[in-house]
């Protein structure tokens, strides 16, 4: 039987693969539209002639191996240390659904203040799952 904690872990490393091939199905064709040799790109830079939405989305795909990765890393200490309650198993779900949302802010309407208001509140959920841990690892 899996831990119910790896669920949420599972479907982030999912949307990051969505958020991929939205990425490669937006970038190649506007590449092609701005006359961009991929072979010839010496630096991120040559990209910003892209349009903003396709920026957006590729950003966005960065911005997934960001902070995300402390959540893989809370989400495996909960595993490995048998923290993986309902409570952290809620915390990691909300989690996931804001960089979700997220995501779907910066990849259509790029709104920094909603889109920071949902960062902002998927980072208080992610300071919650660490709290508890770090609480538990203190009580012994």
């Amino acid at each position: 039987m899996t831990e119910p904690i790896l669920a949420p872990m599972l479907m982030l490393v999912g949307w990051t693969f969505v958020m991929w091939v939205w990425m490669y199905a937006t970038r190649v064709p506007a590449m092609r539209a701005a006359g961009i040799d991929a072979a010839r790109i010496a630096r991120k830079t040559d990209l910003d002639v892209l349009p903003l939405r396709v920026q957006n989305v590729a950003n966005n795909y960065n911005h997934l191996h960001e902070q995300p990765v402390l959540f893989y890393a809370l989400c495996t200490w909960c595993v490995l240390a048998g923290a993986g309650d309902a409570t952290n198993v809620a915390l990691a779900w909300g989690y996931v659904a804001l960089r979700v949302v997220h995501s779907g802010i910066q990849a259509t309407t790029n709104f920094v203040p909603l889109r920071f208001g949902v960062f902002a509140l998927g980072s208080v959920l992610l300071f919650g799952i660490f709290a508890r841990n770090a609480l538990l690892l203190l009580r012994g």
